[in-house]
């Protein structure tokens, strides 16, 4: 390589991986597209990244290069609060520029307006960030869709739907300081009537005022049933999951009593194993066959046996919710007898404060209701057995809508749609723990809805395949099979759960 290109190079070394040319750099610039080590995005844009398309570099870098293009730009409008480029890649500013300045990927979307006020902090790349009282206020403002184009402002759902997430998340007192401080900037920026229209949808929001709404989720909270719309989204893509899989039963027959019994045993000790009421199978039978209560843990014994007078019962378990109302009395009934004797997890009481797995936030407590309401109305739309197990199983554990015992319940809530319709229960062995819980979490932090549904699918074949019959046998299975391993240890060792036809290869 020539001894210039390689100093023309060399210059470039420190530049970001895309940046706007200046006329002291145009010849190293011109050099090093010659030199096949940049290319050309548009109008004095280049990249050092030879690979990805265009549009995707732009877009992750659009922040970085509104200052050089822009160089008085003040994001606003709707980029100001959604804090990315619109879903056509539309960048909204207040800048002198007067023309749209279009690049792979975004098009930044200048217009006339106030300038910059103290209040509005710095943004990424030099430029400056309308502050969030102001964003709101511009975003009040009607704006029209131009053909393909999304509109400057967002529009009153989608308002409506920010202002209740940030109820969520912050309360009242949230709204209120919004409310404050945008009433504090109005009048220095020409915008009473946008304060007026915004002070509005907030009092509607608190209760003080009757502005009409037009999103599902404000409707919801002003009639009192105000629900967790991101919940509903992944109830939804379930609901879809679940939707397009081809149907498929496994029917109990003729399973006799004993079966019943044993299975429904084995089902109550592995559920309360997953969340940490652990006995040895000896003690768990002397709890449930004998009536031994272990001196020092009548509590733990208590979580077994409720869990198995329930799930024992084939006339109980043959109960599913015939619409809303008698869904909350199930829960409500179900919980009570397995929590009976922790009084302080308020047994049949639906939670009054916040609660949480790790870094999951569940449901808030004024959302339990609304978010089991939506969450229910998309489970009437399922008809398979086995679908409406696994929707009503992550149902209740999404929302988990206790202070305790939300897992348990969520168990009994899927082998109850199981038993209505006479097919083979889910059992959740020990060593299973691991691949039960993962597969919750992918959908509820990550949208995966397929784990869930294999999951609880194996589960369902493995259950059906253990002669419950004998309780020795049923046993003496369950152990060749690696059920009752620690799922961690298993998980160590390479142990997973097996079907018993595995085991007599």
């Amino acid at each position: 390589m020539p001894v210039n290109v390689k100093k023309s190079l060399s210059r470039l070394e420190g530049l970001p991986e895309v940046f706007v040319s200046s006329k002291d750099m145009s010849s190293a610039v011109f050099k090093a597209v010659q030199a096949g080590r940049l290319r050309k995005l548009g109008s004095r844009l280049y990249t050092k990244n030879m690979t990805e398309p265009a549009p995707q570099i732009v877009k992750r870098n659009w922040h970085a290069l509104l200052k050089d293009y822009l160089p008085d730009a003040l994001v606003s409008d709707r980029t100001a609060l959604e804090n990315r480029p619109a879903s056509d890649g539309s960048v909204f500013v207040i800048s002198s520029a007067q023309r749209p300045l279009s690049l792979p990927g975004i098009t930044f979307r200048p217009r006339k307006g106030h300038p910059p006020l103290p209040s509005d902090p710095p943004f990424l790349g030099g430029s400056r960030l309308c502050s969030a009282p102001r964003a709101w206020l511009e975003n009040m403002r009607p704006s029209r869709k131009r053909g393909a184009e999304v509109p400057r402002t967002l529009t009153r759902p989608e308002l409506e739907e920010r202002l209740d997430s940030l109820l969520r998340q912050g309360g009242e007192a949230a709204l209120n300081r919004l409310r404050d401080d945008a009433r504090a900037v109005s009048g220095e920026l020409g915008m009473v009537e946008e304060f007026r229209r915004l002070d509005e949808l907030i009092g509607t929001f608190l209760g003080t005022r009757q502005a009409t709404l037009e999103s599902s989720v404000a409707q919801a909270r002003k009639k009192g049933r105000p629900f967790d719309p991101d919940r509903v989204v992944l109830f939804q893509k379930l609901f879809e999951e679940l939707r397009g899989r081809a149907p498929f039963t496994r029917p109990t027959g003729n399973m006799a009593d004993s079966a019943r019994t044993n299975l429904a045993f084995f089902e109550a000790y592995f559920s309360n194993y997953i969340e940490g009421t652990e006995f040895a199978i000896e003690e768990a039978v002397d709890i449930v066959f004998n009536g031994v209560i272990p001196r020092g843990r009548p509590q733990d014994a208590h979580d077994i046996l409720g869990t198995f007078r329930i799930v024992s019962d084939g006339t109980q378990m043959a109960r599913t919710p015939r619409d809303f109302e008698n869904l909350v009395s199930l829960l409500k009934e179900r919980h009570a007898a397995c929590m009976e004797m922790r009084p302080d997890k308020m047994p049949g009481q639906f939670k009054a404060k916040e609660n949480r797995a790790g870094s999951t936030f569940f449901v808030a407590p004024d959302l339990v209701l609304g978010t089991l309401e939506k969450g229910f109305e998309i489970h009437r739309g399922l008809e398979m057995a086995l679908h409406r197990a696994i929707f009503m199983m992550f149902l209740v554990s999404e929302v988990h809508p206790f202070v305790d015992g939300n897992g348990r319940l969520a168990r009994i809530m899927m082998n109850s749609e199981l038993v209505a319709q006479g097919e083979q229960k889910i059992v959740i062995p020990t060593v299973f723990r691991n691949n039960y819980i993962s597969a919750l979490k992918a959908l509820s932090q990550n949208g995966k809805s397929s784990p869930i549904i294999q999951v609880l699918d194996f589960a369902q074949k493995y259950t059906a395949s253990i002669p419950w019959e004998v309780f020795d046998t049923a046993r003496t299975e369950l152990q060749s099979t690696n059920a009752f391993m620690d799922s961690n240890e298993a998980e160590d060792r390479g142990i997973r759960l097996i079907l018993p036809k595995e085991t007599h290869k």
